[in-house]
């Protein structure tokens, strides 16, 4: 037997059965979700061109992509992410659609060396995007419909970190940094690493009180009270119209009754060529990662040839499923109701019954096995399903209730009242 022929690939796993089953229910209620909020969904190839991500200004580096060839020797990949190609499809096929436009999506995405599944090479993406507008209206819509969709998972201990990168790049503009030191300076800050970033600024000529603000920076989250501490600095215009754009934004999420789910957290920040305005990240406890992430994007859709201001979120299913796990929130397993044992006699019988049961909604599996009802009730003893229904004729079924033992004589036109 070849060495590698029972393993899988570092980075990927087996779902199996009762995780299988919470995965497929999360993905359900999450698709129900977005589509009572008047997202229209979609789904992007599981191969791209290389191209559609290669971009200065992607949130993607390209070692984190899984890459081969194809006949022609044009470079493409596992897509790594949703957002983009829904970029591409919007700038494309729906160039002339009418604006605000509401997609959403649910698929798995592949890359290397990535929190987002939990360390895994793959994992399922779920999220919406909105295109066309840039309101605060539609940054809180996002927001709302990220809480609701934490919310429907069935965590009830979560929290989003709200920033943004605006603020940041007015900060920028004061200190006359170049491009290369402000990268180096985010980094620093969105790591809160202090002692690297207090090296940093003695470094630099940056007037005092604006290098205590940057330093004082990852210090900076909270209640909306951090506005107001940050706005008692001397500040450019870009950067106060950043800070009213949270509050606009906190404001909002607070007539949606979701205020008590968010804070701001000015020194996060992310990559500043991708990034344009809010952006956040949620979280919650036994997860040491974000378990959703999100924001604005008004330059990306460009990229494909149309202009067009974007925002979106998007949530790691499998980072869902782990907090469950952690937290031993309830979770619903899949259970059949009955097996149905026959004769040959009795076959057809038998079928129409487990027919009829299966559209009244029950799970009922037929025995393939030719096993006697003594012998069924052991298997589905070990399956933990409820009941062994036996033909006894065509009118007449016995019952073997699993976990009492008790049997019971029933016409079948009884059993379908029930």
């Amino acid at each position: 037997m070849p060495k590698w022929k029972i393993y899988t690939p570092d980075g990927v796993q087996d779902i199996l059965f009762d995780e299988c089953h919470l995965k497929r229910s999360l993905e359900q209620k999450l698709r129900t979700l977005f589509r009572s909020c008047g997202y229209n969904e979609l789904e992007t190839p599981t191969m791209e061109f290389y191209d559609v991500f290669a971009s200065d200004g992607g949130a993607m580096p390209q070692e984190n992509m899984f890459k081969f060839f194809d006949q022609q020797g044009r470079i493409l990949v596992l897509r790594p992410d949703i957002t983009v190609p829904v970029a591409r499809i919007t700038a494309t096929k729906c160039r002339d659609a009418a604006y605000p436009l509401r997609f959403s999506y649910i698929g798995n995405v592949f890359r290397y060396n990535d929190y987002g599944g939990g360390k895994q090479n793959e994992f399922t993406q779920a999220g919406i995007e909105v295109l066309g507008v840039s309101t605060p209206e539609s940054d809180a819509e996002v927001l709302s419909v990220a809480i609701n969709a934490l919310k429907a998972t069935g965590l009830e201990s979560f929290q989003v970190d709200i920033g943004q990168v605006e603020f940041f790049k007015g900060l920028m503009e004061e200190t006359g940094l170049s491009d290369a030191d402000t990268e180096e300076v985010r980094k620093w800050i969105d790591r809160k690493d202090y002692v690297g970033l207090e090296e940093f600024l003695n470094r630099h000529d940056i007037r005092e009180d604006l290098k205590k603000l940057i330093f004082d920076l990852p210090g900076f989250f909270g209640s909306a009270d951090v506005i107001d501490r940050v706005e008692a600095f001397k500040l450019n215009k870009r950067s106060r119209e950043a800070l009213e754009n949270i509050r606009q934004v906190l404001k909002i999420l607070d007539d949606y009754g979701m205020g008590q789910y968010v804070s701001v957290d000015l020194g996060m920040l992310r990559a500043l060529e991708y990034d344009t305005g809010i952006i956040f990240r949620g979280f919650t406890y036994g997860v040491g990662f974000p378990i959703l992430t999100g924001g604005r994007y008004d330059r990306l859709v460009g990229e494909f040839g149309k202009e067009c201001p974007a925002t979106g979120f998007s949530l790691g299913i499998n980072m869902i499923m782990m907090a469950m796990q952690r937290q031993k929130v309830s979770i619903e397993k899949p259970e059949t109701d009955s097996i149905i044992c026959y004769s040959e006699k009795g076959r057809k019988t038998a079928f129409e019954l487990c027919d009829e049961l299966r559209r009244q909604g029950l799970v009922v599996e037929l025995d393939i096995a030719n096993s006697t009802p003594e012998s069924a009730v052991i298997y589905a003893a070990a399956k933990n399903i409820g009941g062994v229904i036996s033909i006894v004729d065509g009118d007449t079924v016995e019952i073997r209730y699993v976990q009492s033992g008790e049997v019971a004589a029933v016409q079948i036109s009884d059993l379908l009242k029930r």
